[in-house]
């Protein structure tokens, strides 16, 4: 049975709590009740799904298609649990569309992967990466979007990407090795996104598409949002970006496992919920209740939890990891695909990531809600890096930890 750590902070004595998360059971009961509710706004198609009609759709633009209109699940189990074709240079490996993303998904991974069972930093930037070169574009774009420009120009300068240096340079690397054998830096920031999304305890496997084409044109500036934005001006940019005001809150919950290094640079490395590194809704409830010290919420997403278009949305998702988990995975695959134009074209390579963990143990809550009171601050780049915390040194005041 799950124990809540924001449930009674007066009550709970965070030396002895330990979160213990629950399978997805109910997730289907979830996902049938979001797929009835009536969505305010029509779901738009994109890219070249508008002009083609059904008889020209490839089974995987049949398939976007009915995802990106809430007919269909984004979710995937199917999995390929075997090695690789052969290795990245040999004829076998080349045959096989998906061989090459099998190799890029066991490097994206090892370096997703923390000891202590959270999504490290590396993921969660990779999450946040790929939300800034997809969503740098809008209806009235003829440019930008899913095309890798963030990191193939010097867009990743700009004010509203700081602290996405260290997975910019780490998506460089991978792309100088595997961009011989075709791979796109637009692909290969999408796919780093979804196998960093499900590496991430609690975290959903997205279909995954690949064929995107790159472009090294800057993308607009303007189209991505403040952590200080108003709710009104929120849900405005996403209406131009197709994303209704349900997908725009599911959205948000990637703030789920996040540590914040610019907003605030006086509580360097809080995080936006109590389970940092960990895909759970606690987001969705702790932005709206009382929560430890260093636990840090945006303005933005506090005004979007109480818009009267968006706090139904956010209610629902509260106790619902299976239906959040649907509905971001549908949010997600249109955001992926904006600006893309040759969607029809696009091939699926979701064999290729690793399989969910939908139960989750939080070894070392007991540590780390002590840190979210405030007790100490040496756990913030061992919590950011997603290290295995362990014992405090004891004694009154003590604020030193031991690794081990």
């Amino acid at each position: 049975m799950k124990l809540s750590a924001f449930c009674s902070y007066a009550a709970v004595s965070f030396a002895s709590l330990v979160s213990a998360y629950p399978g997805m059971g109910g997730g289907m009961g979830e996902f049938h009740h979001a797929a009835k509710e009536t969505r305010q706004e029509t779901k738009q198609l994109i890219g070249d799904l508008k002009t083609l009609k059904d008889s020209q759709l490839t089974t995987v633009g049949k398939d976007i298609k009915a995802i990106i209109t809430n007919q269909q699940n984004a979710l995937s189990s199917v999995i390929d649990t075997g090695a690789p074709a052969g290795t990245p240079d040999s004829a076998a490996c080349k045959a096989d569309l998906c061989c090459i993303w099998k190799w890029i998904s066991y490097d994206m991974t090892a370096r997703f992967n923390g000891s202590s069972g959270r999504c490290t930093k590396f993921a969660r930037a990779a999450v946040r990466l790929g939300f800034h070169d997809s969503g740098a574009w809008s209806t009235s774009s003829s440019y930008g979007g899913a095309d890798g420009s963030i990191l193939l120009t010097d867009e990743i300068d700009r004010v509203e990407n700081n602290g996405l240096e260290f997975i910019a340079e780490q998506m460089k690397t991978w792309y100088n090795k595997y961009n011989k054998y075709g791979v796109s830096m637009a692909d290969l920031i999408q796919m780093g996104a979804n196998i960093a999304t499900v590496v991430c305890p609690l975290g959903p496997r997205i279909r995954s598409f690949v064929g995107r084409k790159d472009n090294p044109k800057a993308a607009p500036t303007g189209l991505l949002p403040s952590p200080v934005d108003s709710a009104d001006k929120i849900i405005k940019l996403f209406q131009a970006k197709t994303i209704d005001a349900t997908d725009l809150i599911a959205l948000v919950g990637a703030h789920t496992t996040s540590q914040q290094h610019f907003f605030d640079t006086t509580r360097d490395g809080d995080p936006q919920d109590t389970t940092p590194g960990v895909w759970d809704v606690h987001f969705y409830s702790e932005t709206v209740n009382d929560t430890p010290p260093r636990v840090i919420k945006f303005p933005s997403d506090i005004a979007l939890s109480k818009d009267s278009r968006t706090s139904g949305a956010w209610q629902g998702f509260i106790n619902g990891q299976g239906r959040w988990n649907s509905d971001w995975s549908k949010a997600y695959t249109r955001l992926s695909l904006l600006g893309v134009k040759n969607i029809n074209d696009l091939k699926e390579c979701t064999k290729v990531l690793p399989a969910a963990r939908t139960t989750f143990v939080n070894q070392d809550q007991v540590l780390l809600d002590r840190w979210l009171q405030g007790e100490f601050d040496q756990l913030n780049n061992m919590v950011d890096d997603a290290i295995m915390l362990t014992g405090v040194i004891t004694g009154k005041g003590a604020n030193q930890t031991e690794e081990t």
